[in-house]
């Protein structure tokens, strides 16, 4: 995040909100179709507790935001607490 940049959080009008703790893993795939790595898989865990997901007139977005540091995730922690949205944590890992 750029200094003084203003971090838009309120993008998601109508937020998911989980009922417990998920705590799952997961792998990105190679799309052949789309000649791209664009696919998350999400596991049942995620469809047990947001089962409107399974609805499949709906449609739904996602917004990932990246912190550089520690310090500006404190910034876009901070922010959230006058939000309705609870962030999902993900990590990015290199397999080997």
């Amino acid at each position: 995040m750029v200094r003084g940049e203003k971090i838009k959080m309120n993008l998601l009008k109508n937020p998911l909100e989980p009922r417990k703790v998920i705590d799952i893993n997961g792998k990105v795939a190679y799309s052949e179709g789309a000649q791209a790595w664009n696919i998350i898989q999400l596991k049942k865990e995620i469809f047990s507790e947001f089962p409107q997901l399974r609805e499949k007139r709906s449609k739904f977005s996602y917004k990932i935001m990246f912190s550089r540091d520690y310090d500006s995730f404190k910034e876009i922690a901070k922010k959230m607490k006058d939000e309705r949205v609870m962030p999902i944590l993900m990590w990015i890992y290199k397999e080997e």
